[in-house]
């Protein structure tokens, strides 16, 4: 059997690797291929005279297109079989089986290079071994729950298939049930006995998922030849990794999965939103998960001033404490794929919530159990102040701004109630495609709407939005937040080449919702990703955002600039009104905003704020123009022996 797979995240070579060593461990010959290094024009044909079974795992990437490693074979194989120069019967006897890797959620889009993959290969005379499936990462309809757990009822399903081919078996004769075109129609090897064609649905007993206990099989496979126990060194290795493979099919057996589905269609439950293979993702980049759909992470700059080498450019724009913020978020999913997310596109995406929902007090409580516990990891670490790390372990500020959209959460607003009450206060970001859910927020101590681009065709391009009213949105999301009535921000994230140019198209979208802020920060680069194509040529240099920042201070008469953070490439614009007898107020005055949260809560909306009710005034360092370029000059400036950009909240 030969496996190949194209991938652009990494999943579709995980499941290859998952089947073929399945396989090689049963005892049959596997091989497992990169559509990137294959090339079909010289070899796809010779397939068929090799007698493998082709299975291809593939996934379907932006806009309906192929992973960039598999797009030469895409186009090959998709060209050949619209060339009507090109024989029909090319791929005559070559026998497949394809595995697309989709998101439902992408309505237009889902699974579309592996439903174009199957028409060429069957235009191409190529025998379908088992139905092509689809396996979807959206929970809510997925078959099975999610994309790895639809892999593992597909390898269920197909072993019935596979076995008798893999094991040379001829197969009867079904009649007109296929029409000649399965593998019927194909003799078997020294004249064996005929078996199930591969149009019949599976019977028998199921056998076991890692070895028969059917011994009357005529064609049961003879095991591996016992050694005497010494292994050579050479051969080391690869045991490990048997062994290994052995570990996570054992952890992902069908038991997990089935019974898992089973319970949801048996009691109605809705589906959780963090699937085995999103958990494994996410805590490998550092997070710590809460309940089904929420998670908190450690902020590098929370370490940082734990050690008095710096605070966030939120510190010197707003004076948060950065070793007593709490980075977090009550909603993993997204309703965006940016390409220029840090988060490596690892989390689910979604329109509407559809998931089983935890309540905000559990989510508060978890959130804060884990962010304290992470914190207490750095005790009695070299270079941590003492007081800072028992400040650390009372926080003071939330950004809410982690992998996500926060303002999906049915109970947003009583999350954000629950840490007030805690005087915590609250920065949220939001990815402007919910006007309905900016109005109806509750007030924050600051909101953030991302403002990714400036016309509908680059908004496309960059945030990659999965509402196709998603301009008419993030207009109206504008709108909503020049509504409101507390500290509002639009961010812009500068990607070089991308969405730096027709800065005049900015400064109509500032008119629009005519926010107190507008931070300005250049895209941070965070290595190669696998779900993005950025490199270090779409990194703005400091003096370049500058430019940007200035040519666009021309262009809004009621706005200057008033901070800069030159660590996070980034400078903060100011509405005028925050600038008082010539000295700038950015900072907040963190008491009197729980001061008037508290009664406006407790008079039920009647008792508002503004901006101004809780503004601070800016240290002379954190100025705009200042010697210290926004770093703090009570902390100590650190440099790195290897500079290496680490993304911070």
């Amino acid at each position: 059997m030969k496996v190949f797979y194209g991938t652009q995240t990494g999943n579709s070579k995980k499941f290859a690797e998952i089947l073929a060593y399945e396989y090689e461990l049963r005892g049959y010959g596997t091989e497992v291929v990169d559509l990137k290094t294959y090339d079909p024009e010289d070899n796809l044909v010779e397939e068929n005279a090799n007698g493998n079974i082709c299975v291809f795992i593939i996934s379907t990437y932006t806009d309906g297109q192929p992973p960039e490693g598999a797009s030469w074979f895409y186009k090959w194989l998709t060209d050949t079989s619209d060339d009507f120069r090109v024989q029909k019967t090319l791929l005559k006897g070559l026998y497949y089986t394809i595995v697309g890797l989709g998101n439902s959620v992408y309505k237009d889009n889902y699974c579309t290079v592996a439903k174009k993959l199957d028409k060429s290969l069957h235009d191409l005379s190529a025998t379908k071994f088992s139905e092509t499936i689809f396996c979807d990462e959206n929970t809510v309809n997925s078959l099975n729950g999610g994309l790895e757990s639809d892999f593992a009822a597909w390898r269920e399903n197909f072993w019935k298939k596979a076995q008798p081919a893999l094991n040379g078996r001829k197969v009867k004769d079904c009649g007109k049930k296929c029409d000649g075109k399965c593998a019927c129609s194909k003799p078997g090897v020294d004249g064996q006995e005929a078996g199930p064609c591969s149009s019949d649905e599976g019977s028998g007993e199921e056998e076991n998922q890692f070895n028969s206990k059917n011994k009357s099989s005529p064609n049961k496979v003879k095991p591996a030849n016992k050694t005497s126990g010494v292994v050579d060194l050479e051969d080391l290795g690869k045991i490990m990794k048997k062994a290994k493979i052995c570990i996570i099919l054992y952890k992902r057996k069908k038991l997990f999965f089935f019974q898992q589905n089973k319970d949801i269609e048996e009691t109605g439950e809705v589906r959780e939103m963090i699937t085995p293979l999103l958990r494994q993702s996410l805590e490998k980049q550092g997070y710590k998960l809460i309940g089904s759909h929420s998670g908190v992470k450690l902020c590098r700059w929370t370490k940082s001033m734990l050690r008095g080498r710096g605070g966030c450019y939120k510190h010197t724009f707003y004076g948060i404490e950065s070793h007593r913020c709490m980075e977090t978020t009550p909603s993993l999913a997204c309703a965006n794929k940016c390409v220029f997310c840090w988060r490596h596109h690892t989390n689910p995406v979604g329109t509407e919530w559809k998931w089983k929902m935890d309540d905000a007090e559990t989510l508060i409580a978890g959130a804060l159990k884990n962010h304290t516990k992470m914190i207490n990891e750095f005790k009695g670490v070299p270079g941590v102040i003492p007081e800072r790390f028992q400040e650390g372990m009372n926080p003071q500020h939330c950004a809410l701004s982690l992998v996500g959209e926060p303002i999906m959460y049915p109970e947003i607003n009583k999350f954000i109630d629950l840490l007030h009450e805690k005087h915590i206060s609250t920065f949220l970001v939001t990815n402007a495609q919910f006007p309905d859910a900016i109005r109806e927020l509750t007030p924050i101590t600051q909101l953030y709407v991302s403002v990714d681009a400036n016309t509908k065709e680059t908004l496309k391009k960059i945030d990659r939005p999965l509402f196709k009213d998603f301009w008419e949105r993030f207009i109206e999301c504008l709108k909503r937040l020049g509504e409101k009535g507390q500290r509002t921000v639009y961010r812009l994230t500068l990607v070089k080449a991308w969405n730096t140019e027709e800065i005049e198209n900015y400064a109509k979208l500032v008119d629009l919702g005519r926010p107190d802020f507008i931070e300005v920060k250049g895209v941070t680069y965070c290595g190669d990703s696998k779900a993005s194509s950025l490199t270090m040529e779409n990194v703005p240099w400091h003096e370049e955002v500058i430019k940007f920042v200035t040519d666009l201070t021309d262009r809004l008469p009621d706005y200057e600039i008033a901070s800069e953070h030159e660590h996070s490439n980034c400078l903060l614009l100011a509405h005028k009104k925050l600038k008082v007898k010539g000295e700038w107020w950015t900072w907040i005055d963190y008491p009197k905003f729980h001061e008037l949260i508290s009664e406006y809560t407790l008079s039920n909306g009647k008792k508002t704020f503004t901006t101004e009710d809780y503004m601070a005034k800016t240290p002379p360092w954190a100025v705009y123009g200042a010697t210290e370029r926004g770093f703090d000059p009570l902390e100590t400036r650190h440099h790195r022996k290897k500079q290496k950009d680490i993304s911070g909240c």
